[in-house]
């Protein structure tokens, strides 16, 4: 009775870290895919439609007149848009879902993108315009960028819509500047950014369903996961009662 009774105060106290007891069922909005459809096939056209292979050329020369530094700013910026969704929340900006919620989500999305972007590069070998290797196509960095974007756009679209938008432009920076660093042709990074978010789009769709999977049939069941620093070592605790 102790142990549950301890339960029931946590559970109020740390609301933003426990399940919600009431998830909604999702839908897949067909209309929200209409530009990630757009953004790959613009990226998959350009790997064989001579005037798209020629604007990366043409891109890629013109980049190269004006000699831009090269920078590794893009390996952090990636991930940025979902750290400001956490930072926001933490500051008492609250979005959609609760801390649990949200890195699920987060994370499905994230390994979505990955599980589509990485087959890719080694099915489509494209050598990089800098000749480093053969696995251009798509930008994995543009796509976990994007999917970072998008993910902070569904979290705070229904109450702060202009700052919902925020991550986009972060996104578009990190694809532009895998160009400025020699590392991918415009169609990759395009197709890396419909990628990305058809990955987040898709995380959402499946969060009902690997919800259930993670709280089971009891609807008294929580989950939380929490981040841990323990002998310099930085991982994921899951921690489940029934």
């Amino acid at each position: 009775m102790t142990a549950q009774n301890d339960t029931v105060k946590i559970h109020g106290n740390v609301q933003d870290s426990v399940i919600s007891p009431n998830v909604q069922k999702s839908r897949l909005n067909y209309k929200s895919l209409i530009i990630p459809a757009a953004f790959i096939g613009y990226g998959v056209a350009s790997l064989t439609v001579k005037d798209l292979k020629q604007l990366n050329f043409s891109t890629r020369d013109e980049i190269n007149e004006h000699r831009p530094d090269h920078i590794k700013l893009d390996n952090f910026t990636q991930y940025a848009p979902a750290v400001l969704v956490y930072g926001l929340n933490a500051a008492g900006i609250k979005g959609k879902h609760n801390f649990r919620d949200r890195t699920v989500i987060y994370v499905t999305s994230q390994a979505i993108s990955a599980a589509i972007t990485l087959p890719l590069k080694h099915l489509v070998k494209e050598e990089r315009p800098d000749e480093s290797n053969n696995l251009s196509f798509p930008s994995g960095h543009t796509a976990a960028a994007f999917s970072s974007a998008q993910f902070m756009f569904r979290e705070y679209k229904d109450t702060n819509f202009w700052l919902s938008l925020s991550g986009y432009p972060i996104a578009v920076f990190t694809g532009v500047y895998r160009m400025l660093n020699d590392k991918h042709w415009v169609g990759d990074v395009v197709a890396g950014a419909g990628f990305g978010i058809l990955s987040t789009e898709l995380a959402y769709w499946l969060f009902p369903k690997i919800n259930t999977m993670l709280g089971g049939k009891n609807k008294n069941a929580s989950t939380m996961i929490m981040p841990f620093y323990q002998e310099k070592s930085l991982g994921i605790g899951l921690v489940k009662s029934f």
